[in-house]
């Protein structure tokens, strides 16, 4: 996709600079991989042996979904041409695949004239099921397993449990988009592997993809200078999951409760907090597309080199802190978003947060807090309990194991600092943890432990929710409705999720994706968020998309910095937190 991203002195993630440990570009690298050696042993058996039927029809095949993978143009002359067949017999072979359900052809023109070709779904699975038998085979017969693995273990896979999701299939028919599908996302490794496969998904959609990606703050700015405008100049808009209530409250989105319904569109398979942070008031506002919770990530080999258990509450967290914090060692303690506004606000009201306690009065469930359903004396804020001074003690506390510039640290820094060997442990969010999970020359690079936050006395440990969902600008062109939701109904559908993790990222929001064997394989973070999704340890109530919830994060982190820098006494931050924050509901009439 066609990328505006701002280069800037201090950039929040890998999407904005050029730190990349991997190069990506294919969906499905491992259907790839099992094509290129199906290719090669089809042509060895041709060269060795008198075996030449159904040899033409596999280069056909073969051709056919390596460029639905890299999102090539196929048409009848050029799939013709890699048969190795003369022309004629190559296009009788072609339509005979076609009679069988296997090649779909997609009108290039309005006239019909032009087409292009494509494997259909039935094709995609038969070749998916193809490279399981095989892999499996090769594996038991030949005995060509990896070492400690099991025999079903080939090219770097294993099918022992769960369900391969498949490659997506191209749309029946072309989005009937003017101009193509405009996105604005935000600028972290869920999008940009979505920009590097630009190809697949404009081949998907038969339309050009445009895509301007931000900063959260500058995504924020935008998506309300967008909604001032008459006629939205995005189609499709990646939202912060609490931003919501705000956007939500605004009119800013449009809700697509019967898009939903009149497509059958199945919800039950997202992480239910994630899908539920997209809704205000019983309507829903956006599908999301990412979970990544913001996590303690801890160095497992310095563990065991002290002798010591991953840190389970506030009092472990600060002697681990303290153990790892060494001069001599060239090495601090623990890093976290200190810095003034924003960064330090997330902190502190997810400190709250593993003390029990939320930002605001929401009423208590079984399972803590209900962030979705907020009104009256919910809204009225909690800076004056005994959570919120513990949290205020809490980070104080850890700033003598943190490192030096700690003050001026975010969310981009804190990852680095941990990815970098300069920190033993770090709070920190999981669309990020490709800094250090894919990167092997990383120290922290299989070696990480990632837990929920440490809980303080009488708490339970809580993973705070977060991520992006997709939405639609409710000043959009109602013509473009229809296609539009058919594309982000694709972009958050369980194959594009799987193609963005093949592709860099690490988190997703659906139980099927996590599942997927394929998936599992590359990184521990991925099963450990969906377990924590199971069990009820990611929530979203730290932070609940409230529509005031950006304002509350920015008083905090204000104060608390203050507090940091010893301008404030404790008491005086929490004071004005209270205050600030009361006013504010005030005067948006919640009590």
């Amino acid at each position: 996709m066609q990328s505006i991203i701002k280069r800037k002195s201090r950039p929040e993630g890998p999407f904005e600079t050029q730190d990349r440990g991997h190069k990506f570009g294919a969906a499905s690298e491992e259907m790839s991989r099992f094509l290129d050696f199906i290719e090669q042993l089809d042509q060895e058996s041709a060269q060795a042996l008198s075996i030449k039927t159904g040899y033409a029809e596999t280069q056909l095949f073969v051709a056919l979904l390596r460029n639905h993978l890299e999102g090539k143009l196929t048409t009848s002359s050029s799939l013709a041409q890699s048969s190795g067949l003369t022309y004629g017999t190559a296009i009788r072979a072609i339509n005979d695949i076609e009679s069988r359900g296997l090649i779909m052809r997609r009108a290039r023109t309005v006239t019909g004239k032009s087409f292009s070709l494509h494997p259909s779904e039935k094709l995609i699975q038969e070749w998916q099921e193809y490279a399981r038998r095989v892999h499996s085979l090769i594996g038991s017969t030949i005995g060509l397993s990896v070492p400690g693995r099991g025999s079903d273990y080939f090219y770097g896979s294993s099918y022992q449990r769960g369900n391969v999701i498949n490659p997506p299939s191209v749309l029946s028919s072309k989005l009937q988009l003017q101009k193509g599908l405009r996105v604005l996302v935000h600028a972290d490794p869920t999008f940009l592997a979505m920009h590097v496969l630009k190809k697949q998904f404009e081949s998907i959609f038969g339309v050009p993809i445009q895509s301007r990606a931000l900063s959260i703050d500058r995504l924020r700015d935008e998506i309300i200078k967008n909604a001032k405008s008459e006629r939205s100049s995005y189609d499709i808009i990646a939202c912060d999951l609490p931003w919501f209530g705000e956007m939500a409250q605004q009119g800013r989105f449009m809700p697509i409760d019967e898009l939903i319904e009149k497509t059958n569109f199945d919800t039950s398979d997202f992480h239910p907090e994630a899908i539920a942070s997209a809704r205000y008031k019983g309507r829903q506002y956006g599908i999301p597309v990412q979970t990544t919770p913001d996590l303690l990530v801890c160095r497992r080999d310095i563990l065991n080199q002290f002798g010591l258990d991953a840190p389970r509450t506030i009092e472990d967290t600060l002697e681990v802190a303290k153990t790892f914090h060494s001069r001599a060692r060239n090495m601090s303690g623990i890093a976290w978003n200190a810095a003034r506004g924003t960064p330090l606000g997330h902190s502190f009201l997810f400190c709250m947060a593993a003390f029990g306690q939320p930002a605001i009065n929401l009423r208590r469930t079984i399972s803590g807090f209900d962030g979705g359903n907020v009104e009256g004396e919910n809204f009225r804020p909690m800076f004056n309990t005994l959570a919120a001074r513990q949290s205020a003690v809490y980070l104080r506390e850890l700033l003598n194991f943190s490192p030096s510039n700690i003050l001026s640290m975010s969310w981009y820094e804190r990852a680095r600092a941990y990815a970098d060997g300069e920190v033993g442990m770090a709070y920190c969010a999981t669309l990020l943890a490709p800094m250090f999970e894919l990167n092997p020359e990383s120290p922290a690079h299989g070696v990480t432990e990632y837990l929920p936050h440490p809980a303080g006395s009488n708490a339970k440990p809580v993973a705070p929710l977060g991520g992006y969902a997709l939405a639609i600008p409710a000043n959009i062109s109602p013509d473009r409705i229809g296609p539009i939701w058919t594309a982000l109904a694709s972009l958050s559908s369980a194959q594009a999720i799987k193609l963005y993790i093949e592709n860099g990222s690490l988190v997703s929001p659906r139980f099927s994706v996590s599942m997927d064997p394929e998936v599992s394989k590359i990184s521990p973070v991925i099963s450990k968020v969906d377990e924590m999704a199971r069990f009820g340890v990611l929530q979203m109530w730290p932070r609940p998309p409230v529509p005031e919830i950006s304002d509350i994060i920015a008083i905090v982190g204000e104060e608390m910095h203050d507090m940091l820098v010893g301008a404030k006494t404790i008491d005086a931050a929490l004071a004005n937190s209270q205050n600030r924050t009361d006013a504010l509901m005030r005067s948006r009439g919640h009590y």
